[in-house]
This record gives C-alpha cells, structure tokens and sequence, in this order.
C-alpha cells in the first residue's frame, strides 16, 4: 500500500489565564483573548500519545482546508515589538501590524522522534541515595568490626605442660598373593632389599586364569530419528510503522507505511544418527605371586613433660622400620578468664627448648587469634 499522510494539530496551554488544551488554530486563548507567545512556554505544543508499537498518533488528523492551509504556511514567526505568534506566510504581525524584519525570531521545535517506545517508569527519587547509603553503612561496619578485631595486644604465659608420642612400625618384604590382568604381566624375578632399601617385587608363578568382564565398550547397533525443536524468523503479513515531523507551526505530519511483519516460527530439526549399545568386554585375570612391604608389628611410647624416646624393635634382614613423631606444647595464659594454647613443634630440637614453667611471649587479637613470639620468629 502506499504511504498515507496525515496532519495531527496540537495543542497549548495558556499562562494568562490557565486555560488548557487550546488547539494550535487558535492565536489568541479562546478565553482571554491574550495572544500566544513565545514566553511562558505557550509555543510548545502537545501533539498526543503514541501507539508503541506502530508509533501512529492517537490523536485523530485534521481535514478541514482552514487547518491544512495553517499547517502548509511554514514555520510561526515572532513579532519583535508585542511578541505575538504569526503564520509563516503572514507579512505582518497580526496583533500590532509591526512588519516581519530580518531578526524575527522563529518557531524552534525538537524533532519528534520517528518511533519511540513509552519511557520505563522512572526510579522514585532518593531511592538510589538509599541504597547506596545502605551499601556504605554495611561496608564502614564490616570494616570497623575487621579493624576492631585485628588489634591486638601482648600478654605473656607460661608453659603448663609438653606431650610427646613416638610410634614404629616394622615392615616385613613378604611374599603375597595378588591378581592382575595377564596382557600385564611379565615374569620378573624378585630382589630382597639390604638394609630395608633395594628390593624388586618381581612377578612369579602365574596361575588361575579365568575369564573376567575388564570393562565396557560401545557398539554401533543401526540408526534412529532423532528431532530438535527450534525456530526462525518468517514473514507472516505486514504491520504499520509511522514517522512524524514536526512543522514549526503547532502541526505534525504524520507518515504511516506498511512495512513487513517477522515472526517466530517453531519446526523439527530431524535427522539420522549411529545409534550404539554397551557390550561388556572380557580378558584374562591370572592369580601371581609377589613380594610387598607388609606391617607386622607397632608399637607407640608416650610422655608428658619428659624426653622424648623411641620404641625399640628388633629388625630383621628384610625388614625395615618406619617413624612416626608428634609434639604439643601446651601454654596457658590470662585474658578475661584462663585459656590455653597449643603449640606443635615440627621437630624433636625444637619440642626440647620448651620447658615447664617456662615464660612466653604472646600476641593475641580481639578475635582470640594467638601468636607465640620466640625471639625472631612469630608461632
């Protein structure tokens, strides 16, 4: 279809009187007789809503030769001497005659917008000042309770008692039974260590091999029709879309065009694709023999504000022996009320230069954090 052009006429509000609404034909306010001027805003006209979605006027267009003719004259001028609003053919101020000369002012308007969308609902005012005051008041808090809970201060206590345990384990290089798959095993033969080090497990005597599931596999087994639903854009008619222009004039000229409609269409997607089943896979599992470190024997020593000392246990010649240390130090201290701290030494050295009774500098936070200081280094 082709375009169609229609002409929406506005309307003003008077500031004499109060008057509203008065459509642009009208260059007096119909109530007061004052003429329309360019002061107090009575030349910014209100051409109506807007249809979101076509962005036609819903202001019905004018028809009448009167109209059309005021709306065709060109951009309203403004008189130098009374100020008064005139066509833009008129030679002439209508109200006191004055002659249009070379610096009359003429009628500026901001462009209307082809097609906008209705403006969201703004935020109510201070709402943002609200949250963001919220937002800092949480924050000054947090940082006052870190700050708060970082200072610290230094008290001193001794140390009420030291515990030590010391646990061996003796291993043995035994011959044990094992199972394995038979692709992965070699004939090896076996190296008894010397001085609990050097040995070689080795593999020997392999026997027992049965059948075994060793895992899964995936087979093709034919096709199947597999769909997906989805969507694409088609033309499904056609839809109006307006532009208008304001004249200058207290007019607007409106141009509707119909232009095409998109849609979403949804389809199946389908195709053929290798459909597969889990068929078990089966292989060798064979019984062999090897050699391991195997624990037969532990035993664990304790002490309480004493020198520590190891377990003794008799070794063989394939044999060895594994350790196993721990240390607390145990200080207690004064901060509104009895408390205690414990201290675990990383080695044997460092347990031995703690002693009952001792006196030990501590550093302790609001939050209840310790640190032991010993001379240079913080614990």
């Amino acid at each position: 279809m082709a375009k169609r052009t229609r002409i929406i006429e506005g309307t003003w509000n008077c500031t004499s009187c109060d008057a509203r609404d008065i459509l642009a034909r009208h260059r007096n306010c119909p109530h007061c007789n004052n003429p329309r001027e360019e002061t107090g805003q009575e030349s910014e006209f209100d051409f109506g809503g807007v249809d979101a979605a076509s962005g036609r006027a819903l202001r019905e267009g004018v028809t009448d030769e009167k109209a059309l003719s005021a709306a065709a004259a060109g951009v309203d001028w403004f008189c130098d001497y009374c100020g008064a609003s005139n066509r833009g053919d008129a030679p002439l101020c209508r109200h006191c005659r004055a002659q249009r000369s070379d610096t009359s002012r003429t009628l500026t308007e901001d462009a209307e917008p082809s097609h906008v969308l209705p403006p969201p609902h703004p935020a109510p005012r201070g709402a943002g000042r609200k949250w963001l005051f919220v937002g800092l008041s949480l924050l000054a808090c947090f940082g006052t309770c870190m700050y708060w809970g970082s200072r610290s201060h230094e008290l001193t206590g001794h140390v009420t008692s030291t515990a030590w345990t010391r646990t061996v384990h003796r291993e043995s290089f035994q011959r044990v039974r094992r199972e394995g798959w038979r692709d992965e095993l070699r004939m090896t033969s076996p190296r008894m260590p010397v001085n609990g080090q050097g040995e070689v497990a080795g593999v020997e005597n392999i026997r027992d091999c049965i059948t075994r599931q060793r895992g899964t596999r995936q087979v093709a087994d034919g096709t199947e029709r597999v769909c997906e639903t989805k969507t694409h854009r088609v033309q499904c008619g056609t839809e109006e879309k307006c532009t208008r222009k304001k004249l200058g004039n207290g007019y607007m000229q409106e141009e509707c065009d119909d232009v095409p409609k998109y849609c979403k269409e949804s389809y199946e997607d389908c195709r053929n694709r290798t459909r597969y089943r889990t068929e078990p896979v089966y292989d060798l599992s064979c019984t062999y023999d090897t050699y391991a470190w195997t624990q037969v024997e532990r035993r664990e020593e304790s002490g309480r504000d004493s020198a520590p000392r190891w377990p003794e246990l008799r070794t063989g010649p394939v044999d060895r022996l594994r350790r196993e240390e721990k240390y607390v130090v145990h200080i207690g201290y004064t901060d509104d009320g009895q408390k205690e701290h414990q201290l675990e030494p990383r080695s044997e050295a460092e347990f031995l230069s703690w002693k009952k009774g001792q006196a030990v500098p501590l550093q302790v936070n609001n939050f209840g954090s310790v640190n032991v200081l010993a001379g240079d280094v913080t614990r």
